[in-house]
């Protein structure tokens, strides 16, 4: 039984994750996907607009066959640490045999190419990573330049600028890197990006939108609105969602814990937060003091400069509320790679391939959370329960759901 990972973050799960999907199948020839999913919140340092389970569910009628969680520990951090935690989780089944990402170009030569240049971290790469950030860069555009520059022969460095500066290109490079990190005999695939772009505010003439597109239909005016671009069953589980008061979650539902502790921390307390870098301790403290309103999307707007992306200061925000620390989130801890393989759905065809699993992987299979001790999944269990409590109607075993409900079955 051949099987392809996929590494997705559904949110939610619209039409061209299924064409992705189905690209995967076709591309790889295989007979099953595993997807690793992030559960809560995101890489971009967002919570997801509905709960894993019924992402989860979205999944497994979608295409995929067992789904996969990613530590939140590797789910929200820069592209380099959410590749590797994702990409190590698929080599560590032991079953997967290939991984097929999307990407603006469709181009996987070139993009290999690069990774096997920045693979063995070429000597000067951060020093001129540093120096662009002195001048004013981004981290993803610094990195994004400072990998253009040492663009190996055959791949000009000017075009490989401009292919790392897109999105999906950039990370689908982070994954072909931590292949070439792990030794993984896993194969590379990428399915081209079809209609919209990954930051499109709007949907376009097709079926096809961004998933930003869809998540400001549905906060605009609830599911039927995104109708037209999700798949039947992902309109049936946000329909109930929906009505059940667990969606959509977003960052004003967090705004007063989290306010409430950025607002109390002393800056050697904040300093010692994940992400919390460059004094940005300090300039937290003195822009929550000079904030037009306590919100969440204000504290933003106001922390924002061109070096400090939304996506950075909403991951910062992240750790903050859920208290992880620079010692919890070295690379030195992140490179040990994730603990365990902690399933949260699957179908017939994916309960066959786990029963495989249990002889293959390297890692414990994880059903029953319950069961199994470590660090990295106090922090799953902490993320949960605080994103419940964003939750309209919530209790207790919404809190701590990770023991108490089993995988998903479809």
């Amino acid at each position: 039984m051949k099987a392809v990972g996929v590494i997705v973050e559904y949110n939610p799960l619209h039409n061209g994750h299924v064409y992705h999907l189905s690209e995967a199948r076709r591309l790889s020839g295989a007979d099953v996907v595993v997807a690793v999913m992030s559960g809560p919140f995101l890489q971009r340092g967002e919570p997801a607009i509905v709960g894993k389970r019924a992402r989860t569910e979205m999944a497994l009628h979608a295409g995929a066959d067992l789904v996969i969680e990613l530590p939140v520990a590797y789910a929200v951090q820069p592209a380099e640490w959410f590749a590797f935690g994702a990409v190590s989780l698929l080599h560590r089944t032991g079953v997967v045999d290939s991984l097929c990402f999307g990407s603006e170009s469709g181009d996987l030569d070139s993009l290999q190419r690069i990774a096997r240049v920045l693979a063995v971290e070429p000597a000067g790469l951060r020093e001129d990573i540093a120096r662009r950030l002195r001048e004013g860069a981004s981290y993803p555009a610094a990195y994004a330049g400072a990998a253009a520059a040492l663009a190996p022969g055959g791949v000009d460095a000017n075009d490989a600028a401009a292919l790392l500066g897109q999105p999906n290109n950039s990370l689908g490079l982070h994954y072909l890197i931590a292949l070439q990190r792990l030794g993984s005999a896993i194969k590379p695939f990428t399915a081209a990006r079809t209609g919209a772009a990954y930051h499109q505010a709007t949907p376009g003439p097709g079926a096809i939108a961004s998933a930003t597109a869809v998540r400001r239909l549905l906060m605009a005016d609830g599911p039927e609105a995104a109708a037209p671009y999700v798949p039947a069953a992902t309109l049936a589980i946000l329909r109930r969602e929906w009505q059940e008061g667990r969606a959509p979650v977003h960052w004003e539902r967090f705004a007063q814990p989290l306010l409430h502790i950025a607002a109390t921390r002393r800056a050697s307390e904040l300093e010692q937060i994940a992400e919390v870098t460059e004094g940005l301790e300090h300039r937290l403290s003195r822009t929550l003091a000079q904030l037009p309103e306590p919100s969440v999307e204000a504290l933003l707007n106001a922390l924002k400069t061109k070096r400090y992306t939304r996506t950075k200061l909403q991951r910062m925000l992240t750790h903050i509320l859920l208290n992880h620390t620079k010692a919890e989130c070295s690379p030195e801890k992140l490179a040990e790679g994730p603990a365990y393989l902690r399933v949260l759905g699957f179908n017939a065809q994916g309960q066959g391939l786990l029963k495989q699993m249990k002889k293959t992987a390297s890692l414990p299979v994880l059903l029953k959370p319950s069961t199994f001790v470590h660090n990295q999944l106090e922090l799953d269990v902490q993320a949960q329960a605080a994103y419940a409590l964003a939750c309209e109607h919530t209790n207790t075993r919404m809190m701590y759901s990770d023991y108490y409900d089993p995988p998903v079955r479809l």
